[in-house]
């Protein structure tokens, strides 16, 4: 099944007062790679996360952001009272030494190093991030893979129309093949009998056959058409599938084998007509491997 590498999902909830949100993003690449984005409280999990992301997702540069805002009671920081009763005493004391007064300001006290701390439900706090993170992420992971398998539609129409294109030329170069030989023993007679026909000279037939069997090796390509039509037998099969697994990557080697076959064919045939339509298949292959650098 042919599915793109660039989708998008997301997915948010509220549990008890606290908003969570997953965005994940996905964009071609070669295999797959995860940008985990959390809270820095949170950051503890993203191991599991980017686990969670293989199992959903083959190929491709994955980025997850996830966020949470905590809009409860619980969101309020601690006071630390031991530090603040110590801040107190301290400040006392150097008022009793300069046998100074000292007038106290709770709101600067509270800005002190220790006064406020986090509330000290971490390990609570982590294990519902962690599930609500989990839940959206799974929501997000479809929303995306729906997205990529959209996209992928519409790149499937396009790879029929290319493999369409390419298999119209291979019959017309299948059918031209065999006359190039014929038409070079033409010539060649022609050729022949044209120089010789003053000078009395005969040639032997044995070096005539010679020659023009040198010249249907040298430009004989049924060989590398056979090979290129099992190519784009192959590439049917592959886009037309509708197995679960990643083809992109066989889909590009099978494009570039198509290619290294319509090179040889280029090299070897001298004919005008086989090479104008061995050029259009080539340029049909090229637009073949653009598209399928974005097939998971």
């Amino acid at each position: 099944m042919i599915r793109s590498m660039t989708g998008f999902g997301d997915a948010s909830t509220t549990i008890d007062g606290v908003h969570y949100f997953v965005e994940v993003r996905s964009l071609n690449s070669k295999y797959f790679k995860a940008n985990i984005r959390l809270p820095e409280e949170f950051q503890g999990l993203e191991a599991e996360l980017e686990s969670e992301l293989r199992q959903r997702i083959s190929r491709g540069t994955v980025t997850l952001t996830g966020k949470s805002t905590d809009e409860s009671a619980s969101a309020a920081l601690e006071i630390n009272h031991r530090a603040l009763d110590r801040y107190v005493s301290q400040a006392r004391e150097a008022a009793a030494v300069t046998g100074g007064e000292i007038a106290l300001d709770f709101a600067a006290l509270l800005t002190l190093p220790g006064v406020l701390q986090p509330p000290t439900d971490d390990e609570a706090r982590i294990e519902r991030a962690r599930k609500a993170f989990r839940e959206l992420l799974q929501t997000s992971c479809l929303h995306l893979i729906s997205m990529r398998q959209r996209e992928g539609m519409l790149l499937l129409e396009e790879l029929r129309g290319h493999r369409e294109y390419i298999a119209e030329r291979l019959e017309k170069m299948k059918t031209l093949a065999p006359g190039v030989v014929r038409e070079y023993e033409t010539r060649l007679r022609t050729r022949i009998d044209t120089m010789l026909k003053d000078a009395g000279v005969q040639v032997e037939p044995v070096e005539m056959i010679r020659e023009i069997a040198g010249y249907a090796e040298r430009t004989d390509v049924a060989e590398e058409l056979s090979r290129l039509g099992g190519h784009i037998e192959q590439f049917s099969e592959l886009i037309e599938s509708t197995d679960e697994r990643p083809i992109g990557r066989t889909l590009d080697f099978l494009a570039q084998e198509m290619l290294r076959e319509a090179n040889t064919i280029a090299s070897k045939t001298p004919d005008a007509d086989m090479s104008r339509l061995i050029v259009e298949v080539k340029g049909a292959i090229d637009r073949i491997k653009e598209q399928v650098q974005n097939v998971e």
